[in-house]
């Protein structure tokens, strides 16, 4: 008996460090996408965009579609890659709808000279120039909050490696200002990104399709992997592994228990 007493507390040994690390900052819980078909975006609260001008989103859309997406203009993972992504699809759509693309900043620190760099990587992939209505934004941390709180957009902040977790994704907007829908990962589709923009000139709603969630976290470019994510795997692997080793440990130990009260 005492040999399996041994068995088990060294199982629970092992799992501490795995159910210590769910207690902190936990970047897939953080950092989701929540929409409500049809929610209405503060269209006039003032931000700076990229030249230090003062806007807002209801004179950069001019009643045309807006297509916005969430970003670290200074980011350290894969914000570039992102907003490079939704250049070709954009570069790739006809001139009919017109459209206005905004990159905005989900971090109140940033100002316009970080901004430019979000707008050079949008128009580097317009062909021969060419540039629609590109736009970064930065604003204030309640201006951010009220646009990406009405998008249903969750992010946060681990002051721990100092980065945000977010994920990677871009909202269609009507004229108007209420969420068509989200696109997600890397690279929007461009035939996903013309209906929704379609759908967004006519004012329907479409539908918000399937979530799969992109973090923009803790990204190693070396490896070109989330080590936080690989972690995260090796850790439930590791614990589920734990669990079912007790549980068989324990329907062992209760066979010969039984068995010798037999004897």
């Amino acid at each position: 008996m005492r040999q399996w007493m041994r068995l088990l507390l060294t199982i629970l040994v092992c799992l501490r460090p795995v159910i210590g690390e769910a207690t902190s900052f936990d970047p897939f819980a953080a950092a989701t996408i929540e929409p409500e078909p049809g929610a209405q975006v503060p269209m006039d609260l003032t931000f700076q965009d990229e030249a230090g001008h003062t806007v807002n989103l209801r004179d950069i859309g001019g009643g045309r579609p807006i297509v916005v997406a969430p970003v670290l203009h200074k980011c350290p993972n894969i914000c570039g890659v992102t907003l490079g992504g939704l250049g070709d699809a954009v570069a790739s759509q006809p001139r009919d709808p017109d459209f206005a693309v905004v990159a905005l900043s989900i971090d109140p620190h940033e100002g316009p000279k970080d901004a430019a760099a979000s707008l050079a990587s949008l128009e580097a992939r317009q062909i021969g120039g060419e540039s629609r209505s590109f736009h970064a934004l930065t604003g204030t941390g309640e201006a951010i909050a009220s646009v990406t709180g009405a998008l249903g957009y969750r992010y946060a902040y681990d002051p721990d490696i100092r980065q945000f977790a977010h994920a990677a994704a871009i909202a269609v907007l009507t004229g108007d200002g209420h969420l068509v829908r989200w696109i997600y990962g890397l690279a929007p589709d461009p035939d996903e990104l013309g209906a929704a923009i379609v759908s967004a000139q006519s004012g329907r709603i479409g539908s918000l399709g399937e979530q799969l969630i992109l973090l923009c976290y803790h990204y190693d470019p070396r490896t070109g992997r989330y080590t936080l994510l690989v972690n995260r795997l090796m850790q439930m692997a590791g614990t589920a592994t734990a669990l079912v080793l007790a549980a068989f440990l324990a329907v062992a130990y209760r066979r010969e228990w039984m068995k010798r009260r037999k004897l």
